[in-house]
Parts: C-alpha cells; sequence; structure tokens
C-alpha cells in the first residue's frame, strides 16, 4: 500500500554523532548568550563583542532605566486625594477631554514624574520638549491595585530632547513619564496632554 521504506540502521545517526550535534548546539547557544542576549538586555558583556556591535550599551541603557524606575516606584506617593468616588458616580468627570501643561525643572541628577489617571483604553496625546539639556525617559503605567514586581512599558530612551504621540491606556490606573537630567546643568521639561483623564499631577 505505501512505497516508503525504513530507513536501514546503518544510516541513523549514532549515539556519538547525536552526542555531538547536542554539544554543537549547546556551544552555539551559549556563544548567542554572551555575546547578544547578555549585552543587549542586561549590559553584561563577558567577551566584549556585544561593545563592538552596540548591544551593550542597549543593555545598560534598559538596566539603568530600569533601576531608576524601581527606585522611584518604592518612593512614589499614592493618588489617594484624587476624587475617584466623583469621578466613578460623575462619568463626565472622568470621560470629559481636557488639555493640560506641566513645566517642571530638573537639576543634574534629579528624577521627576508625572502621572494622570485614566480608565483602561484612553487615547492620550502628548508632547514634551526639554529646554537647556537632554533626559533619560521611561513612560509607564500602574494599575490602580499595584503588584509587586508589575511593570507596563509605553516606551523609554535616553539623551532625550523631547517626545510626542499617543499611548492607549493598557487598564484602568496611573499612566505617566519619569525623566531623569544625566546632564550637567539645569534642565526644563515642558509636557503637554490631551485626553479623557481625570487628573494629572506631578508625584515624584
Amino acid at each position: 500500500m505505501f512505497n516508503s521504506q525504513m530507513p536501514d540502521i546503518s544510516e541513523l545517526p549514532t549515539s556519538r554523532q547525536l552526542i555531538r550535534s547536542t554539544m554543537f548546539a549547546l556551544v552555539g547557544a551559549g556563544a548567542l548568550l554572551v555575546t547578544v542576549v547578555l549585552p543587549s538586555e542586561y549590559g553584561i558583556d563577558p567577551t566584549g563583542a556585544g561593545r563592538i556591535l552596540g548591544l551593550t550599551e542597549m543593555g545598560e541603557i534598559k538596566m539603568q532605566l530600569a533601576d531608576e524606575a524601581a527606585a522611584d516606584l518604592a518612593s512614589e506617593p499614592q493618588f489617594d486625594d484624587i476624587p475617584l468616588a466623583e469621578a466613578a458616580s460623575n462619568p463626565a468627570v472622568a470621560l470629559a477631554n481636557r488639555s493640560d501643561r506641566k513645566e517642571i525643572t530638573l537639576e543634574p541628577g534629579e528624577g521627576a514624574e508625572i502621572k494622570l489617571r485614566a480608565d483602561k483604553d484612553v487615547s492620550i496625546t502628548y508632547s514634551w520638549s526639554v529646554s537647556g539639556g537632554a533626559v533619560n525617559y521611561d513612560t509607564h503605567g500602574d494599575p490602580l491595585v499595584k503588584r509587586r514586581g508589575f511593570y507596563h512599558g509605553y516606551g523609554k530612551g535616553k539623551g532625550s530632547v523631547g517626545q510626542k504621540g499617543s499611548i492607549v491606556t493598557a487598564f484602568d490606573g496611573t499612566h505617566g513619564w519619569f525623566w531623569r537630567n544625566r546632564s550637567e546643568q539645569r534642565v526644563i521639561i515642558t509636557l503637554q496632554t490631551s485626553g479623557a483623564y481625570a487628573d494629572i499631577r506631578r508625584v515624584v
């Protein structure tokens, strides 16, 4: 019924060949780990290849921004005084479109965060610019009930003089921007936002 034949046992790979192929695969995976994954994700470059390929700086930026966000999140006050009950009982409070302009000054090494409170699937249009230098930034959100280790990012970068665009909120909670002035001079950040959110304020 079938014309296919079972392969001759002599055509099958030997145990030695299988072990050798497995070892080659492990060595290849290990090489990728130390030359690509560790530098690009964690800034760890044991071979020096990651810096040559430009991957180490990418990993260092990711780790630096993650550390800064974690440190500031630990000291971040809650939005306890936002009139959430009023927003829940009066949909116009939460859903009315509004526009705001915020300006903050950062000394060298100083960080700051501005967040707004919005429901899920709300489109927020924003633009921010830096006068006097450049900053590292991390745009992220936190649910109303925080979970340890939770992080939801909308974008991050290093040495930026401004960004503009829009975000669609991923959940009910607070969403915003964290900046760190890594330059040696004072900078001024101007943020403009527009959308159906309940409140916006500096929290750090």
